[in-house]
């Protein structure tokens, strides 16, 4: 069985749940130019970000790094993440639970 969705189908603003209750956590983030998401941690989770469209300022504790539409980023959830619009942007957001070691 295969569940497919559209982005722009989903409900929810700034966060949609894309596949909601399942794991890995997935989610679309949809941000107006200018907008940011507050810096936070997602603990115990690696996370990847596919920029679909826009440009987004993507601040990870310490560094800034300038993430374009086609570019996807992968990082640590331990760390202190913010990103910011620098123009009208939508992101997928995979958050997977980090394996036990």
């Amino acid at each position: 069985m295969a569940d497919i969705r559209t982005l722009a189908d989903l409900e929810g603003q700034p966060h949609a749940n894309v596949f909601p209750d399942t794991e890995p956590k997935t989610v679309r983030l949809t941000l107006e130019e200018g907008e940011a998401v507050p810096s936070h941690t997602h603990p115990g989770r690696d996370i990847v970000l596919y920029l679909v469209e826009g440009t987004v300022e993507l601040e990870l504790g310490e560094d800034t790094h300038e993430v374009s539409a086609g570019d996807v980023a992968r990082f640590d959830g331990e760390r202190d993440i913010s990103p910011r619009a620098l123009e009208a942007s939508t992101a997928l957001i995979v958050l997977a639970p980090r394996p036990e070691e």
